[in-house]
């Protein structure tokens, strides 16, 4: 994992430990304290699941264009 990717998942495991807390501490009922953790929890699956999703794709990019550089690469001594 590059650092790009650490950052990224560090700022939204931040983000949502501060809205747990944050929910946590509000003078809400348990069961609505519950419901507010759980979607919060379901945004933050949502989030590393979209940068998941966006790093696999730019490593395809990349390999493609690594094979593609390669292969050219053998044409030429071929």
């Amino acid at each position: 994992m590059n650092n790009n990717s650490k950052i990224l998942v560090a700022a939204a495991a931040g983000m949502v430990a501060g809205a747990v807390l944050g929910i946590l501490f509000a003078p809400d009922k348990g069961a609505e304290t519950r419901e507010e953790i759980n979607e919060q929890i379901k945004k933050l699956a949502g989030s590393v699941e979209s940068t998941f999703n966006k790093g696999k794709d730019k490593f395809h990019e990349i390999k493609d264009k690594v094979e593609h550089a390669v292969n050219e690469t053998i044409e030429q001594f071929s």
